[in-house]
Parts: structure tokens; C-alpha cells; sequence
């Protein structure tokens, strides 16, 4: 008995130094470089609390002493921040045409950005392709893999963690099989995080984006696929099995360009919706030249008639299925996303019919990030995992 509450009773302060620690390095995370004095205030430790948890995170080198703040009463105040080489993350964004990937040091700064069209026949081409990528990333970031403290893919599909299983893949063939699961943490490591594209691009809108300082909203994309990320109280919701905002599966089906074969595939939603549907409807209300969405949108900007009809149900559509997710979640703001959701006029339109459909009507904002939101988005993922594992070396309690 004496063993056991001996060992108790010395764990407690190690417990206590590692959340104070925790609570510290946060802090200097966010708030970039501050004084000893300023992080008591911040954090309401004593100041020999303080200098000792500012020590130990110092020697683990994770933060760094980066100047000194000078122009006030007494000594010049010696600032602290992040330690930017202390670890780097890998963003990688699994597109059915291109792959893009970053490489952020712990501080966020991007170190280097890549995109290339991809020319893989099958699963495993695609794994050996983000590999070549990921290589070239390091080479031009200048670091090794070593220094990787996390790599994060933004991927199609669902991943549910408690099956170890990604499904409902859509358009990337074979990217469901478990053997890509297998050959990915082989390239990347056993901590490598999968994350849903959209779910990504929601994280990304709210460090970057419409999201910032919003403690609930939607991010909805709408172009080659549909799909949704949901942020509840600060946090993106996966749900249980993996599938909150996968709204694709939405059994909407009145849509002129909905297709039962693809419903089958990909969901109801997304037959109806995406750019394939706007590019079949398009065509059976006889426009001609509608190879594309983009070239659909375009015709209705010049004034065709038929195309701007087509437009016009895309955006009752879309609307019908913001108006489900108003009525259910009642977020502070939707963003519209992907080539569809951030095309010209179409917010606008959107809106027009959530004024009729919707019980209230909450900011509804067109993201005005890029291309490159998926890869954001899989950085800041990755970043939060990563702090966590590192400060968890620090002092293990």
C-alpha cells in the first residue's frame, strides 16, 4: 500500500508541471512572442511557475528566446515563441486529377507547395505518386523525413478509425481496397492521419477563412463532388461512423440532370447536384457546347436562356439541401465551396431561395480560398496532432 500511494503522490507533480507546460506552450502559440510576465497574466501561474514550465518546454526546444521587448520601466523583457524547426508537417490533398501537398514548420509557415497533375492508372500508382511528391516536398523544404512529425492526406471518402477502413471513395477507382491504407502508412508512418477532403477545406476556412472566430458553421462544396464539413462549437464533427456531412447521400432526386446509375455510385445528392448533373442537364434541355459545368455557368452569364434555367435549379437544389442543414444544425454561417459553390452569381442566387425556404437565415459567405485549401487545411490538422504528440514527450505524466 505504501508503494502504491508513494507513487501516486509523486505523480501528481509531475502531472501538475506537464499541464502547466501544455498550458504554456499553447499559449505561446497563439499569441506569438510574449514576455514571462505576460504569460502569468495570460495564464494565471505564479511567475516562478512560470520561468520553470518556460525552462523545461525551452530545453525540449520547442520555444526559443527570440528578443527582447524594450521602452518600459525596468529590464528589457525578454520575448519567447515558437521554435519553428523544432518539427515539421506534411499536407497532402488526393484529387482525381491533380495532388497537391505542403510542408509547414511548427510555427505554420509554409516551407514549400507543390502541384501536379497526376498520371496514375490505379490505387497503388496513386500511393507511389503522393511518395514522389511528398519526396520532392522535402527536397525543396530542405529537411529530411526524419524531421516529419506528422503527415496528414486529404482524401475522398470516409475514414472510420474504430473499422480501420476508408469507404465511399467516389471517383478515385480502387482508392477504397484496404491494401491503400496498408501501402499509404508504409510510405508515411503509422501516425499518418486520414482526413476527409472537405472536412479539410472546413479546417482551413476556419483558420484561414470565413471560419475564423465562427463557433458553428457549414463548409459546402459543390463541384466535381459534393460534400460538406461540419464545425460545432470550435470543433470539426465527424460523427460515429465517420459520415456527418456527407450530404452527397442526401435523397434529393428531382434534379433535370439526376442520373440513377451515378445515385447508386456516389448518392442521390450528388447525381442530381454536381458538375456532372448540371453538364446532363445542360445537354437534355438541348444547350449546346455543355461539356463542362464552368461552361454552362458561363453561357447563363451571357444570357442564354437555357442555361440560366439549368443555374437556376443548381442553385434550388443547393439551397433545398442548406435549408436541411439550417433546419437540423442552425449554424452561424454557411460557406459555399468547389468550382460550383464559388462561381460568379451563384451565391447570390442560393440565398434568393434560402429567403423562401429557410426557417432563419444565417451569413451565407462564398469561400475565397483557393485551390490549395485542402492542402491548408490537412497543415492545420496536422499541426494541432503534432503539438499534441510533442508536448506529450516533454514531461510524460
Amino acid at each position: 500500500m505504501t508503494v502504491v500511494a508513494g507513487g501516486a503522490a509523486a505523480a501528481r507533480p509531475r502531472l501538475i508541471r506537464a499541464i502547466n507546460e501544455q498550458v504554456l506552450l499553447d499559449h505561446i502559440r497563439r499569441s506569438g512572442p510574449v514576455s514571462r510576465s505576460e504569460l502569468a497574466t495570460l495564464t494565471g501561474l505564479s511567475k516562478p511557475t512560470v520561468s520553470a514550465a518556460l525552462s523545461s518546454i525551452e530545453r525540449a526546444g520547442l520555444v526559443h528566446a527570440t528578443g527582447q521587448r524594450t521602452g518600459s520601466p525596468g529590464p528589457a523583457a525578454i520575448l519567447y515563441e515558437v521554435r519553428p524547426e523544432a518539427g515539421f508537417v506534411l499536407g497532402l490533398d488526393v484529387g482525381r486529377e491533380y495532388l497537391r501537398g505542403g510542408i509547414a514548420d511548427l510555427a505554420g509557415t509554409v516551407r514549400s507547395r507543390l502541384s501536379v497533375r497526376t498520371k496514375a492508372g490505379d490505387a497503388m500508382a496513386r500511393v507511389q505518386e503522393l511518395a514522389d511528391l511528398a519526396t520532392k516536398l522535402l527536397g525543396e523544404a530542405g529537411i529530411q523525413a526524419s524531421q516529419l512529425v506528422q503527415t496528414v492526406i486529404g482524401s475522398p471518402g470516409v475514414y472510420d478509425p474504430k473499422l480501420d477502413t476508408l469507404t465511399l471513395t467516389g471517383r478515385l477507382s480502387g482508392w477504397d481496397s484496404p491494401a491503400v491504407l496498408t501501402a499509404l502508412r508504409a510510405r508515411f508512418g503509422a501516425t499518418l492521419m486520414i482526413e476527409n477532403d472537405v472536412d479539410a477545406a472546413a479546417l482551413a476556412e476556419r483558420v484561414h477563412g470565413h471560419g475564423r472566430g465562427v463557433d458553428s458553421f457549414a463548409f459546402v462544396s459543390v463541384g466535381t463532388g459534393i460534400g460538406m464539413g461540419l464545425v460545432l462549437d470550435g470543433k470539426l464533427r465527424h460523427g460515429s461512423h465517420g459520415v456527418a456531412g456527407e450530404i452527397s447521400y442526401l435523397p434529393f432526386t428531382e434534379g433535370s440532370g439526376s442520373d440513377a446509375r451515378d445515385a447508386r455510385k456516389r448518392g442521390s445528392f450528388d447525381a442530381s447536384a454536381s458538375a456532372a448533373a448540371v453538364v446532363r442537364a445542360a445537354r437534355r434541355a438541348g444547350l449546346r457546347g455543355a461539356s463542362t459545368a464552368e461552361k454552362v455557368f458561363a453561357a447563363a452569364a451571357r444570357g442564354d436562356a437555357v442555361a440560366a434555367a439549368v443555374v437556376a435549379e443548381e442553385a434550388l437544389l443547393v439551397a433545398k439541401a442548406v435549408c436541411s442543414v439550417i433546419a437540423v444544425v442552425d449554424p452561424d454561417l454557411i460557406v459555399l465551396g468547389g468550382g460550383i459553390g464559388q462561381a460568379p452569381g451563384f451565391l447570390e442566387a442560393v440565398v434568393g431561395q434560402l429567403r423562401r425556404l429557410a426557417p432563419v437565415l444565417p451569413d451565407v459567405k462564398a469561400s475565397v480560398l483557393g485551390t490549395e485549401t485542402v492542402v491548408a487545411g490537412c497543415i492545420a490538422a496536422g499541426l494541432d496532432q503534432a503539438w499534441e504528440q510533442l508536448v506529450g514527450q516533454i514531461s510524460p505524466a
